[in-house]
Order: C-alpha cells, then sequence, then structure tokens
C-alpha cells in the first residue's frame, strides 16, 4: 500500500503538471495571490479555456492529495525509514503529509469557489487560500526535510 499510494501520487503528480503546463502564469502564482487583484490578473491571463483547463483538474487533485496523504502516513509509520530519527520526528512525519493534505483540500475548495465567478468582495478568502497554500508547501518541504535526514543517518543494526 505504502509504495502504491506513491507511485499513484507521482501518476498523478506527472499527470497535472502535463495538463497545467500550458497555463501562464503558472498555478503556484495562483496559489500565492492573496488579493483579489493579484487573483484576477492571473485567471484573466488565463482566459476562459485556461480558467476552464484549472477548474477541471481539481478532481484528479484531490485525488493526488489523497495519495499524498497516505504514502507519508504509512511511510513513517509502516516502513523503516524514519526508524534512525527521534520518536518526535517520526511522528512529525507520520502528520506531516495528511496536515499538508488538509491544507491543500482548503485551498482547492476555496479556489473552486472563487473561480466559479468573478468576486471582488471580500479580501479574506484569497489571503485565505494563499495561507493554506503556504501551510501546504511548507510541510511538504519539512517531509521532504525530514526523509533526507532519515536516509543521511545510519540505520538501526547497519554497520
Amino acid at each position: 500500500m505504502t509504495a502504491a499510494s506513491g507511485i499513484a501520487a507521482l501518476a498523478l503528480l506527472a499527470g497535472l503538471a502535463f495538463w497545467l503546463g500550458p497555463l501562464d502564469p503558472g498555478i503556484v502564482q495562483l496559489q500565492f495571490a492573496a488579493t483579489p487583484r493579484a487573483f484576477a490578473a492571473i485567471v484573466h491571463a488565463w482566459g476562459p479555456e485556461g480558467l476552464a483547463r484549472y477548474r477541471a483538474h481539481f478532481a484528479v487533485d484531490f485525488a493526488l492529495l489523497g495519495c499524498y496523504a497516505v504514502f507519508g502516513w504509512r511511510l513513517a509509520r509502516r516502513t523503516a525509514v524514519f526508524a534512525g530519527l527521534p520518536m518526535r520526528g517520526r511522528s512529525v512525519a507520520a502528520w506531516a503529509l495528511p496536515a499538508a493534505a488538509l491544507a491543500d483540500a482548503a485551498e482547492n475548495t476555496l479556489h473552486l469557489w472563487l473561480t466559479a465567478a468573478p468576486r471582488f468582495s471580500p479580501a479574506w478568502p484569497y489571503a485565505l487560500a494563499a495561507a493554506c497554500a503556504a501551510a501546504k508547501w511548507l510541510l511538504l518541504i519539512g517531509f521532504a526535510a525530514l526523509l533526507a535526514w532519515a536516509l543521511a543517518r545510519p540505520q538501526p543494526g547497519a554497520r
């Protein structure tokens, strides 16, 4: 199940990168567009076809976040990869990707609502979506750093 969820996450990520690749500016810029004006400028640059392409990706993106949440949890809890880390590090690693997935789901939900119709007021949903994106990226980077640390450390019982 760990390998399957990891492979599924990679396949979905690759598919989304291909699907969303034509959008310029890219979706990461939209994720950090914390004001109605910044958000609207990106959506306007995409045009109706680009916006439709972006909105169409959400079904796959929700599947992706489920896969990477399962993968992170199982990798940290069901394999020996993080065994060399202190218990606190293993616990943080176990929860990092599920927490990132929750932030990603909140961001996706907000983006679905914000792109359903032009919305210029109130401004707080844009800032909240950007904050969710920032939390997601920090958790993903944190997991990657913990994984690199775990892989760099000698494994218990290894010589």
